[in-house]
């Protein structure tokens, strides 16, 4: 492990999309605020990386905490909506976000709901100068509000530890995510704030596993996420033209 460096390392956080989040802050565990679309889809999330991660490490999921011993990363937590339920299973866990007031609300609700998560207010580029490494890492709707989203990616997958797991999340740079995610969730739905998103930094396919092989990642599948307005649900499908998730490995 190297020594942490007395020189702050360049950042991929965006002053404005952290302003943006800051506002917001407060509305974290608010299911029917600015975050609903988060815990309405927020099942579906937790469904896939817990299964990715049972493939990858091999654990029994009729155990109580089954992902014991294992350490897990979420980049640009928010306010711990992913954090605590992997808490729950067990690991870790430790939460990032470069919002400082997004960390504090987050490790207020953890203490309140009795779990001990680390939380700090850092971008993966300083973990990365501390020499640190996860055996789960998550990136999930983070990285279509970063600066430079292949330094990112690179920096999500040098924190990946050998034979470790990372799971990404985001919206597809397509007409129809921009017809569904940026004019209906902002404009019609009201689901999300006017401006919450920048369809222009919307991710491709091609492009995240394109950033995650960079880092040294392989990748082992991608799953897309539709809702059904009439059922008011989200499901996963093959679908990856809106939202997607993606898994990818590091060799061990």
């Amino acid at each position: 492990m190297t020594a942490p460096s007395s020189e702050r390392p360049a950042s991929s956080a965006l002053d404005n999309e952290v302003a943006k989040f800051a506002a917001m802050a407060d509305t974290w565990w608010d299911p029917d605020g600015p975050f609903k679309p988060l815990h309405t889809f927020n099942p579906k999330r937790l469904a896939y990386i817990r299964d990715r991660a049972v493939e990858r490490f091999g654990r029994d999921m009729e155990q109580r905490h089954p992902f014991a011993g294992l350490s897990l990363l979420d980049i640009g937590c928010g306010g711990g909506l992913l954090c605590e339920p992997m808490a729950r299973l067990g690991f870790e866990v430790t939460g990032i976000d470069a919002t400082e007031k997004n960390t504090k609300i987050a490790a207020v609700h953890a203490e309140q709901s009795g779990l001990d998560i680390t939380y700090r207010n850092a971008t993966p580029e300083v973990l990365v100068a501390e020499g640190k490494t996860f055996d789960v890492v998550l990136t999930m709707e983070v990285v279509e509000h970063v600066a430079d989203v292949d330094a990112f990616l690179h920096s999500c997958g040098t924190l990946v530890a050998p034979g470790g797991l990372l799971v990404g999340a985001t919206l597809n740079r397509t007409m129809k995510a921009f017809a569904l995610a940026k004019v209906g969730a902002e404009y019609v739905l009201r689901w999300l704030p006017k401006g919450t998103h920048d369809w222009k930094k919307f991710v491709r396919p091609s492009e995240f596993a394109a950033g995650l092989r960079v880092g040294g990642l392989t990748i082992d599948g991608m799953v897309g996420m539709t809702f059904n307005p009439l059922a008011g649900e989200w499901s996963l499908s093959r679908d990856l033209d809106v939202n997607y998730m993606i898994a990818a490995h590091k060799a061990g």
